[in-house]
């Protein structure tokens, strides 16, 4: 009797919780994705509220859409005193990057491009201080350019490929 008296307090605070439970929801009236050489921006028209609120060192944004990126920031240990000029462009692209490295030495340096998902779709040697990479057969979408040193990650470049 006790159990059927708790698996029914169970399902009934389950019904009653979850009906009361709402995420964000919002009608837009329109919305779009804006990109340029400074980034890209999502909008949407007809957002009736977005609120910030900040304290005690943490801040809470409410509305319907909220930004995802992921920063990777990477170095060499050993390097420290070194500085190094890597530069990948043009990005946003719709043919080819240009990998330029300096005066870096790049005997052992290569190059791998992850998709979005983490999955290796290429890897080749650097060819010289600039290194053009073809990104015609790559559908459009985000990907990113990783640039080792033997197995040290000199630096991670993210691609947006048109």
């Amino acid at each position: 009797m006790r159990h059927k008296k708790l698996k029914l307090s169970v399902v009934l605070l389950l019904v009653f919780g979850l009906t009361t439970v709402h995420a964000q929801e919002a009608i837009p009236a329109s919305g779009g994705n804006g990109s340029g050489t400074g980034g890209s921006i999502s909008y949407t028209v007809g957002q009736v509220a977005y609120v910030t609120n900040s304290g005690s060192g943490t801040s809470e944004a409410q509305g319907v859409q909220q930004p995802y990126e992921i920063s990777i920031v990477t170095s060499i240990e050993d390097a420290r005193n070194i500085s190094l000029d890597f530069v990948v462009y043009p990005n946003p692209t719709t043919n080819f990057v240009i990998l330029k490295t300096g005066d870096y030495d790049v005997t052992n340096v290569k190059y791998l491009i992850y998709d979005a998902g983490g999955q290796l779709i290429e890897s080749n040697q650097v060819a010289g201080n600039e290194t053009n990479i073809s990104m015609q057969e790559y559908k459009p979408a985000i990907y990113f350019l990783k640039v080792v040193d033997k197995n040290n990650v000199i630096k991670i470049f993210k691609i947006i490929k048109k």
